[in-house]
């Protein structure tokens, strides 16, 4: 069994409700808002990696950027 964090995180109650009755339309019950947001701050930390990369690599010219790709 994997070892789990405890978070304690305020959201508006707009952004609650939204999300609980999002959840409810899918079939999910309350435990999967933990599911949820951990799936949601894993694809958020991704596609910060993703957008640093592509920012770091912005100014190389494609031939070369290619062939770091193709390495």
């Amino acid at each position: 069994m994997p070892d789990f964090a405890r978070w304690t995180i305020k959201v508006s109650k707009e952004t609650d409700l939204s999300l609980r009755s999002y959840l409810g339309t899918q079939g999910m019950k309350k435990g999967d808002l933990s599911k949820f947001v951990e799936e949601a701050v894993r694809w958020r930390v991704l596609d910060r990696l993703v957008q640093s990369i592509k920012d770091r690599n912005s100014d190389l010219p494609p031939e070369e950027l290619e062939a770091v790709l193709e390495a």
